[in-house]
């Protein structure tokens, strides 16, 4: 692979740094949209009309959408691996373990791409740190094994930024595989600097009859060793290096589920460059992982979730109790679709109404609150001020969330998208303390 490829890293911001980006950063830029803010919106009452005037002035076109993700693609070292057997032997499997999505949502992630192959991207198509390639008709009786390596061949011609290896999985007891020795020979004498790792897998199958659990890894079986050396024989000049995994579902009542993703991970980590080998750790690592492509979004959606902040604040210092609910309501409506586009979703109006209900839960009261206490006169309208911007900044925080977790194929997580949320709002309400002076 390139320098390139070892020089890329994903970003490791710290808490510190982040916190010292938003108080700095966004406190130098709320001054300045204060004032523009307050300006433009004043000319453009009565109030009904300035949710489609903030959406019109903070709209995002497709092609931009298009050029932030493609800046946040080139900072991740995007690993595609090709994943050449037959039905049945652990392929999405191995998916399931390298990313921890569940099982169904892998099913539903694969999606044709040639005649004899599919394709999953993760956590997205539009920007993937994995992109498995899936061969499918393999043991066909009717399969043109010849077709299938044109297909294969014409996906690794084309030109890419990413590491590409080779994972041959086979069952351990599955001898025939002439096939698929056939296919992976041509494929190693035509792009020899592809690195090929042989997969062996389904180990329970011919664990000893008495055997209930997997054993300390590596499995010390007689019937495990035999089969696992004739497989790397089969093998031999083809394969870079061999491992042994046993990915099974939580109902088979093997532990542990993921057998042997150690050992797998090092192995590919072996045979990747370093940047790439870095991200597969960091894969295993969910948390931290999903902070660090959650820091790469969520920066980009800062930029957009400041203004409708701004707006929102500008909006609630009108002196009527109620009047400006129905535009707030569609304002932040709007941010949230547009965040939702910047993550890949595209909504109707009342599909991110919808969003904004599931997320702010708990808000509720307190905005009914804010309201009433704008008959409180002069204090009460730069409270409901202040509380808008921080909490429309928080609704922002919490849908980028919400958003990531879909991204991921993660059902989102409503605990956890309440908390950022209360977070949030807590320190954006120190920052948004001072706007009134503008």
């Amino acid at each position: 692979m390139t320098e390139q490829h070892d020089s890329q890293q994903l970003s490791k911001p710290t808490d510190k740094t982040i916190t010292k980006s938003i108080d700095n950063s966004w406190k130098n830029q709320i001054a300045g949209a204060w004032n523009k803010a307050t300006t433009r919106l004043t000319q453009h009452l009565p109030v009904e009309q300035l949710a489609q005037t903030v959406v019109e002035w903070f709209s995002v076109s497709d092609t931009q959408v298009a050029e932030i993700l493609e800046k946040i693609r080139a900072e991740l070292p995007t690993t595609e691996a090709l994943l050449i057997g037959k039905p049945q032997a652990g392929k999405s499997s191995i998916v399931r373990g390298l990313t921890g999505v569940s099982a169904e949502i892998v099913g539903q992630g694969f999606r044709p791409h040639t005649q004899h192959t599919q394709r999953y991207a993760y956590p997205s198509n539009e920007v993937p740190l994995l992109i498995f390639t899936d061969t499918v008709g393999l043991g066909d009786v009717k399969q043109d094994t010849q077709r299938i390596i044109q297909e294969l061949v014409g996906d690794l011609q084309q030109e890419t930024r990413s590491a590409r290896i080779l994972l041959l999985t086979v069952k351990i007891n599955d001898f025939a595989t002439d096939t698929l020795r056939q296919i992976a020979q041509q494929l190693r004498q035509k792009y020899p600097d592809i690195p090929c790792l042989l997969v062996v897998t389904c180990l329970h199958e011919v664990y000893p009859g008495d055997t209930v659990d997997h054993p300390t890894y590596p499995p010390d079986y007689q019937e495990v060793n035999r089969a696992f050396a004739a497989m790397q024989q089969a093998f031999a000049g083809i394969s870079d290096r061999s491992v042994l995994i046993d990915f099974t579902l939580e109902e088979d009542g093997y532990t542990q589920v993921f057998y042997g993703l150690e050992a797998l991970r090092d192995s590919l980590a072996e045979l990747l460059p370093q940047a790439e080998a870095q991200a597969i750790y960091q894969l295993l690592d969910r948390e931290e992982v999903g902070k660090q492509i959650g820091n790469l979004y969520r920066d980009t959606a800062r930029r957009y979730i400041l203004p409708f902040a701004i707006m929102s604040a500008t909006l609630a210092a009108v002196p009527l109790p109620f009047a400006t609910m129905p535009v707030l309501t569609a304002l932040q409506g709007s941010m949230v679709g547009l965040l939702g586009k910047l993550y890949g979703q595209t909504l109707t109006p009342s599909q991110a109404g919808g969003v904004v209900s599931a997320i702010a839960g708990g808000f509720l009261a307190q905005a009914i609150a804010r309201e009433l206490i704008k008959f409180i006169p002069g204090f009460g309208s730069a409270i409901a001020a202040s509380w808008a911007a921080a909490y429309t900044w928080a609704l922002g925080e919490a849908a980028c969330v919400y958003f990531g977790d879909l991204m991921g194929g993660k059902k989102p997580d409503p605990q956890k998208i309440q908390l950022v949320m209360q977070e949030a709002f807590k320190a954006a309400q120190e920052r948004f303390k001072g706007i009134k002076r503008y």
